[in-house]
């Protein structure tokens, strides 16, 4: 049997979608974008939403509005030190300096009794990640950022689906940023989306993602259409508004052709949700029985977890390596990641902010010993049952 990591449903209407566009010549941003973006809001519970061309770009662009609001270059933003790289690159292209946090071992994200100790004068956002879809604790979070006049951005690139305490990821903080790649389980192939309840920061974001320029209207018949436009020329003979540049901006702009996609996977979500949800809880209590060599996170009663993948975590004392189990499910057809890592002190990249081995002891110990599998929609009972059989037959031979 072959459990790939990922995959992607691209439906009929999708094709009918992005063969229309190709026969109309219209590619880049226009309807198909603003409609994604109108019923992504929706479907989330949030104001505004803004479609980019990456979740990477999602995570800049969502800091970058804070210039408009008051930081300045080099302030500080508050990350985990366990993610997927994407998080510390994203506060450094924004152009910020990361100040990295332990995480929770139990939870995989940033600790919330550490955040405080991390807080400088120059602190101007905390960007909570809900990694594999658990969603952080928010409540603690926001309490803290409340104190000291944070803004709060979630990093919710694997949280579709996910809810806390009864709202959806992405309408906890001041902005959520989502990744729509190809492994999760809304898609565009690539793109990034973020949702917020501040309709000034979303104007600020429609500007950011296409260079900064002056034309940030919401839906804009530029870009649905070749129609006149009142405001593009003005009154005060400043010329051309799509060639005024209010900030320092970004090209980040979503296609047509991906918006398309996107639009499929709207109509089935509860689909995907459902199934991926299924296959995620269904393991999560099957995997169980391999404590204490194997653990995984735990759905409190308060939550849903965004089902992106199955973190597995090997434990101290436990008679076998990462690189044992990772090529037993391999050679059993099973495809795994590794559960990213320290970025602060294992990712080479970062060695210029100076932390040593031993800083993050939690997120370097996941980064050592975590791996994470798909849950996606096109597995079923018999693939998850062929996972946890394929767990059991290697513990017998190694535990």
């Amino acid at each position: 049997m072959r459990i790939p990591f990922g995959t992607i449903s691209v439906t009929d209407k999708s094709r009918e979608l992005v063969l229309d566009a190709l026969n109309t010549n219209r590619l880049s941003s226009g309807k198909y974008v603003r409609e994604f973006e109108k019923r992504f809001a929706e479907l989330v519970g949030a104001k505004e939403s803004v479609a980019v061309s990456s979740g990477t770009d999602a995570d800049i662009l969502a800091l970058a509005v804070l210039y408009d609001f008051g930081a300045e270059r080099g302030d500080e933003i508050i990350v985990p030190a366990l993610s997927f790289v994407a998080t510390g690159n994203a506060v450094l292209a924004a152009g910020f300096t990361p100040v990295f946090v332990d995480v929770d071992r139990k939870t995989l994200n940033i600790d919330p009794l550490r955040i405080d100790s991390a807080i400088t004068k120059k602190t101007r956002a905390i960007m909570p990640v809900h990694l594999m879809g658990k969603p952080a604790e928010m409540d603690i979070i926001n309490e803290i950022a409340g104190r000291h006049k944070l803004y709060v951005i979630e990093d919710a690139a694997e949280a579709h689906g996910a809810v806390y305490k009864g709202k959806n990821a992405g309408t906890l903080g001041d902005m959520g940023a989502f990744s729509l790649y190809v492994a999760h389980i809304i898609s565009t192939v690539e793109g990034g989306i973020i949702t917020t309840g501040n309709e000034a920061f979303a104007e600020v974001l429609r500007s950011l993602r296409s260079h900064g320029r002056a034309c940030k209207c919401k839906s804009c018949v530029l870009n649905t259409a070749s129609a006149y436009c009142e405001k593009r020329f003005g009154s005060n003979g400043s010329g051309d508004i799509r060639f005024i540049f209010e900030r320092i901006g970004f090209s980040s702009k979503m296609n047509e052709l991906e918006a398309a996609v996107g639009l499929g996977n709207l109509d089935i979500y509860n689909e995907i949700l459902s199934k991926r949800r299924e296959n995620l809880y269904y393991l999560l209590e099957k995997i169980r029985q391999f404590s204490p060599h194997i653990v995984s996170i735990e759905k409190e009663p308060y939550e849903e977890i965004g089902p992106h993948a199955l973190p597995m975590i090997i434990q101290e004392g436990s008679r076998f390596t990462r690189k044992q189990l990772v090529a037993h499910l391999e050679k059993s057809g099973i495809d795994t990641r590794d559960l990213f890592t320290s970025i602060p002190t294992q990712c080479r990249g970062f060695a210029f902010t100076g932390h040593k081995k031993g800083d993050f002891p939690n997120a370097e110990y996941i980064g050592e010993n975590g791996i994470h599998i798909g849950v996606h929609q096109d597995l079923g009972e018999e693939e998850c049952d062929y996972i946890i059989n394929t767990l059991e037959e290697f513990l017998t031979r190694h535990a």
